[in-house]
């Protein structure tokens, strides 16, 4: 792997933005609240989550050697921040799902999800492997608060949905409450955007800015789709709350 091959995955991540905002935008990902049949065979849903989730912990780090493996402390934050990320996600937030038992997610989107994440996990590992410096120090460090603060984010508000699953009774959802809740229907999916943000800020690569486009377009869709969900099935669902931008969308 060299420099003109990792180019290449960035650049192909970057075509896939316009696709994947169409995509999502005309049929919601049949997953969690919006299963529905005909999309083919299924995997329970905590090894789905496993098996899509994981290829970016191993690909970030193969691109991250590839690169040379920098020991520069710029690289090595950039290293630190994308795995606890992915290690969260990959092992110990499917061992935390709810009611997984009998649950599943077709096996269509979790070969999309793996495949992508070993795409967009090289190409940010070989960019990160291959810094030496900090670039612009000021973005480098508002990019290191961005990126914690929408870990936290996230992390806080799967944590309430989690509790949520855990209390209802049968498949009946409920409207979340509580925290950024009050405000949008998906702040899990608005602190991941904004880890990615500080994350393109900490790492000024091609990479990085090509996974934060393709986050937006992947994520802002899908909160559309949970938003109109929540208002079709709840009436009295809050009518200030936005799907995914405070006051705005």
């Amino acid at each position: 792997m060299d420099e003109g091959f990792a180019r290449t995955l960035a650049l192909v991540e970057l075509g896939l933005v316009l696709p994947t905002v169409l995509a999502l935008s005309w049929v919601a990902a049949p997953y969690g609240r919006h299963r529905r049949e005909g999309f083919g065979p299924s995997l329970p849903v905590k090894i789905s989550w496993l098996l899509m989730e994981a290829p970016a912990v191993v690909a970030f780090a193969w691109g991250f050697v590839a690169a040379g493996a920098s020991t520069a402390p710029a690289a090595l934050l950039l290293l630190v921040a994308w795995q606890t990320h992915y290690v969260h996600r990959s092992f110990v937030y499917p061992l935390r799902i709810a009611g997984g038992q009998g649950r599943t997610s077709p096996l269509l989107i979790t070969a999309l999800g793996a495949s992508f994440n070993s795409l967009n996990g090289l190409a940010n590992g070989f960019a990160a492997g291959a810094k030496v410096g900090f670039g612009q120090p000021l973005l480098f460090a508002l990019g290191a608060v961005l990126f914690v603060a929408g870990l936290g984010i996230n992390i806080h508000h799967d944590n309430l949905l989690l509790r949520l699953r855990r209390e209802r009774v049968g498949a009946d959802y409920q409207v979340p409450q509580g925290g950024l809740f009050r405000l949008v229907s998906c702040p899990n999916y608005l602190g991941e955007l904004i880890e990615w943000l500080g994350f393109l800020a900490m790492s000024q690569s091609l990479a990085s800015l090509a996974f934060c486009l393709y986050a937006a377009a992947n994520l802002g869709p899908r909160a559309l789709s949970h938003h109109r969900w929540y208002k079709a099935h709840f009436p009295d669902y809050p009518s200030r709350r936005r799907a995914l931008l405070p006051f705005l969308l």
